[in-house]
């Protein structure tokens, strides 16, 4: 159970991560500040300001993540009229911080009471110093710490999300998807490295699972299946069919006729009894491996390419033929991450890819709120040649939020009665 729980906040930290990471690093490169680069949800329990200016956090609850963008959505810091803070002043007598939290920060801070501030455009603060109105000026790097203790970036008009071109928005939002889709394929790369190769699907020599019913048959690692019954086999996908074709309408106990050529090359029949697993017939072989360098690289990058495919093509049938039992939240997810770990760390891996591969797809799709969503609106800013109002952005927004909340209390509600009812 404990082992469950840290593989599932591993495996679902890393994928939310390295998300997240995509926004983060494609935002500065188009010049948006990113006020905070959370690990974690919930209370702080560290914080590092870096220069520049992201306040790097770690939270609490373990479980994801996420990117504080200036001007994206509503992050701006509210400061409520009459909010007692102490400000740092430089030697000019600009502010270069702004204190909220109580605490003392600087030993020669200025109490204030704020009775107004504009800290994106005219960049200035107003408030009440023994007893006297005083206006400040506010440097264009000020940080200003929250009542929680966080300290962040101010964020003027030229850095926030919104001012930014639409080519930049456009690959900030693309990123996160696309760091997925990088994840996920060098994990199926790095899984065919550990696995020693790729399945040689061109050849009719095998490898025999232990106790199988090759095996038992006395079938050898390396030996070429030259017929199944007086069916021809050259490849494996001749070998699947024949097998599939010849135990058709099979009684338990009968068996079923194999050519064998050994790798010293002499050539013997052997009868295999199939063993019937999950409605299917099997002889317990598998395909020889490609181990050469280039044979796994370009064999782990046609694995991703096809679970790429696959999981299209599953988004594509949920559509159209759209049911809740094809859909899986944390619950579900967790349930996968467990039963993986039981079976081994490649079990693991290879879970994780795929998951990466469908954070990544999920996250395109045309809705508000999810990326493909803002890619949508982004898309539309270019055509109309201006952005869509702040009013109009927001609502389209809040009607995404407001079906993913109702989706994922639908599909979570579904796993927990799937799982224990």
């Amino acid at each position: 159970m404990l082992l469950n729980i840290i593989v599932f906040i591993i495996v679902f930290g890393i994928l939310v991560v390295v998300h997240e990471f995509g926004h983060f690093y494609f935002a500065k490169k188009s010049g948006i500040l990113v006020r905070e680069f959370a690990i974690g949800m919930g209370p702080k329990i560290f914080a590092h300001t870096g220069k520049d200016g992201t306040a790097y956090t770690i939270r609490i609850l373990p479980l994801g993540g996420y990117v504080r963008m200036a001007g994206w959505g509503d992050d701006t810091t509210e400061i409520k009229t009459g909010s007692p803070a102490s400000l740092t002043l430089n030697d000019e007598g600009v502010v270069t911080r702004i204190n909220l939290s109580g605490k003392q920060l600087d030993s020669n801070s200025l109490p204030i009471n704020i009775t107004s501030y504009d800290l994106e455009d005219k960049l200035s603060l107003t408030g009440v110093v023994l007893d006297k109105t005083t206006t400040y000026k506010v440097d264009h790097d000020a940080t200003i710490v929250e009542e929680d203790g966080t300290e962040l970036r101010i964020a003027p008009l030229d850095v926030q999300y919104q001012n930014a071109s639409v080519l930049g928005k456009m690959i900030t939002n693309f990123a996160g998807p696309m760091n997925n889709f990088i994840l996920g394929t060098l994990v199926l790369v790095l899984l065919v490295f550990l696995q020693g190769g790729v399945p040689n699907e061109n050849s009719n020599a095998v490898r025999v699972t232990d106790n199988g019913a090759a095996q038992v048959a006395g079938v050898k690692n390396g030996d070429k299946i030259l017929a199944v019954e007086d069916r021809k086999i050259t490849n494996w996908e001749d070998l699947t069919e024949a097998v599939s074709s010849s135990t058709k309408g099979l009684k338990k106990g009968e068996s079923i006729s194999l050519t064998i050529k050994n790798t010293k090359g002499s050539t013997r029949k052997v009868e295999v009894i199939p063993q019937k697993t999950n409605g299917s017939y099997l002889i317990g072989v598998q395909p020889t491996l490609k181990t050469s360098f280039w044979a796994k690289l370009t064999g782990g990058f046609k694995q991703a390419f096809l679970a790429m495919t696959a999981l299209i093509k599953a988004l594509g049938n949920l559509v159209t033929n759209f049911s809740l039992n094809k859909l899986g939240g944390p619950v579900a997810m967790y349930q996968m991450v467990g039963q993986a770990s039981q079976s081994g760390f490649t079990n693991v891996l290879y879970l994780m890819g795929m998951l990466s591969m469908n954070l990544g797809v999920v996250n395109l799709f045309p809705i508000p709120v999810l990326d493909g969503g803002k890619i949508v609106i982004n898309i539309i800013e270019a055509l109309r040649r201006k952005p869509l109002k702040q009013e109009t952005e927001t609502y389209i927004t809040l009607v995404g939020v407001v079906f993913m909340l109702l989706l994922m209390v639908a599909v979570t509600w579904n796993d927990i009665m799937r799982a224990f009812f």
